[in-house]
């Protein structure tokens, strides 16, 4: 068995060290990336009920085809400039089941329950708010509160 003169295997061993901390270092990258990516567009920010009466629903997209909606909630807030408008949610549908139940009942009153994202994936919708759940419909008109 031949062995390697001192030189030669000083010179294998630094190669193989910084291979080694080039590895470690995309290991750390890897595990940051995926990190970020999780922490910004699939963990719940938040969730939670929007009540109001359905505007519209609707599928669209160029690539990826999905299902937004808007709900005309109750009561008013000031416009810029001293004019009033209404408070509109405008929110992303998270399946097919939820936007045909939603556009079959187009101006009712709906009970939406939504979850919140910090980012917005193409695929999941246009808007950080996504609706996965249908609480309650009622028939549309002045709320008795």
């Amino acid at each position: 068995m031949e062995t390697l003169p001192i030189e030669n295997q000083k010179k294998a061993n630094k190669r193989s060290g910084c291979r080694r901390y080039f590895f470690m270092g995309l290991l750390v990258f890897i595990i940051l990336a995926g990190g970020y990516i999780y922490w910004n567009y699939y963990n719940v920010f938040g969730d939670g009920v929007k009540s109001g009466i359905l505007k519209n629903v609707v599928r669209k997209g160029q690539v990826f085809k999905t299902f937004e909606g808007e709900l005309i909630q109750a009561g008013i807030k000031g416009a810029v400039g001293g004019g009033a408008q209404s408070n509109n949610f405008v929110f992303s549908i998270e399946n097919k089941r939820i936007y045909d139940t939603l556009a079959i009942h187009s101006g009712k009153r709906f009970d939406l329950h939504y979850k919140e994202y910090r980012g917005v994936l193409p695929w999941r919708g246009n808007t950080v708010y996504i609706v996965d759940s249908i609480i309650s419909m009622t028939d549309g008109g002045v709320s008795p509160f």
